[in-house]
């Protein structure tokens, strides 16, 4: 077990790098706003006053980029079932395309900087006279806290020492959560994690084993998702570990395979082919899942009467492992039991920490992206 609510099989290496254990605690005990934001102790730069001028009857939209939404996204989905409100995300240019909507919205703009192009770009076409808006950025002059002086509304101070990856559970993760009406207060776990001795020696095992892969020349992290709802999870982790991890000709290419459905495309060079990838199982164990209809099963299937969608990818998760466990394929697995605020919170501060702890490893900055900002640079100087 990871916690009571998260089963966790970790790499089986035998090697242990020491200065793992040792940088934890360096992390953690520093005065550091992001780790803060990770805690119960963090103060958050939102009320409930700032949402209160939201009209209730619209749906909300969230528009962003990158870690500016993809911490909201990945919660909405993961909750989903929790939450009975109607959110849309716009987090690209022309994502909007298929998603117009003629009636009107309350919108979240969220950018750090407050002047990404993407973002401007789509509260510039998609605003509309009679939305309600809410901005989170930083205080500071910018185009979005000018356009937010312009149309009247609140704004909402987009911590200046968080970048956007590893702010899911400052202001630009919780807000959003509040708006779904869930109880973002308890995403917030370091506290009670810090005194799971589990929960470290699996952390600090799991890191020495990623720094032995990378070692080892195996630089690919593939994630092996059974869980539909937590696409948009692994594509927030996705981010956190490419930005975070890749430079100076280092770092973890992050790789999504959704399951059962990449068995009939990917498996096959998985299992066969180059051996510089290391794996993450990820599975959620649900009840109500459709049942198969048994009248019409072949005598030939008879293996899954009476079975629901759950247990037959549960079964291929299984089998899946075991094959990869004799053919020496290292791999990791979750198993989420029981999904809510607090398991999702657990899940978001281990990746955190994980991708921090490698980051220090490999003796690189995790908290900076230089060579993104090269892009950014390049495309003002074409549009001018």
């Amino acid at each position: 077990m990871l916690t009571q609510n998260i089963s966790f099989k970790n790499f089986l290496i035998k090697k242990k790098i020491l200065f793992t254990k040792k940088n934890l605690n360096l992390i953690l005990n520093e005065k550091n706003q992001l780790i803060r934001s990770l805690s119960k102790s963090y103060k958050d730069s939102f009320s409930k006053k700032n949402t209160k001028h939201f009209n209730k009857k619209f749906d909300y939209r969230i528009i962003g980029m990158g870690g500016s939404t993809l911490g909201a996204q990945a919660i909405y989905d993961f909750l989903k079932k929790k939450i009975k409100k109607k959110f849309t995300f716009v987090d690209n240019l022309n994502a909007f395309e298929n998603k117009k909507i003629n009636k009107n919205l309350n919108n979240l703009i969220i950018s750090k900087s407050g002047n990404t192009t993407e973002t401007i770009v789509n509260a510039n076409i998609l605003i509309k006279k009679k939305d309600k808006n809410l901005f989170i950025t930083e205080k500071k002059k910018s185009y979005l806290s000018l356009l937010a002086q312009k149309l009247k509304a609140e704004v909402v101070d987009h911590n200046n020492y968080i970048g956007g990856r590893y702010s899911v559970l400052s202001e630009v993760g919780m807000l959003p959560a509040e708006l779904m009406g869930l109880n973002y207060k308890d995403f917030r776990q370091l506290n009670d994690l810090v005194k799971n001795k589990i929960f470290m020696k699996q952390l600090i095992s799991n890191v020495d084993a990623t720094i032995f892969f990378l070692k080892s020349k195996k630089f690919n992290s593939i994630v092996i998702n059974y869980d539909e709802q937590s696409t948009n999870l692994f594509n927030w982790y996705q981010q956190l570990v490419a930005e975070s991890l890749g430079k100076d000709k280092k770092g973890i290419l992050p790789v999504i395979s959704v399951m059962p459905k990449d068995n009939h495309s990917v498996m096959q060079l998985y299992l066969d082919g180059f051996k510089n990838n290391f794996f993450t199982f990820f599975y959620s164990h649900e009840n109500n899942s459709p049942k198969m209809n048994n009248e019409t099963i072949l005598l030939e299937q008879k293996y899954l009467k009476n079975k629901d969608i759950n247990q037959i990818m549960y079964a291929q998760k299984k089998a899946t492992e075991t094959v990869f466990k004799n053919k020496n394929i290292p791999f990791r697995s979750f198993e989420v039991r029981k999904r809510d605020e607090k398991t999702l919170g657990e899940l978001f501060c281990f990746f955190i920490l994980e991708t921090i702890l490698i980051g220090k490893a490999l003796k690189i900055n995790p908290f900076d992206q230089p060579a993104v900002e090269l892009i950014k640079k390049e495309t003002k100087k074409i549009l001018l």
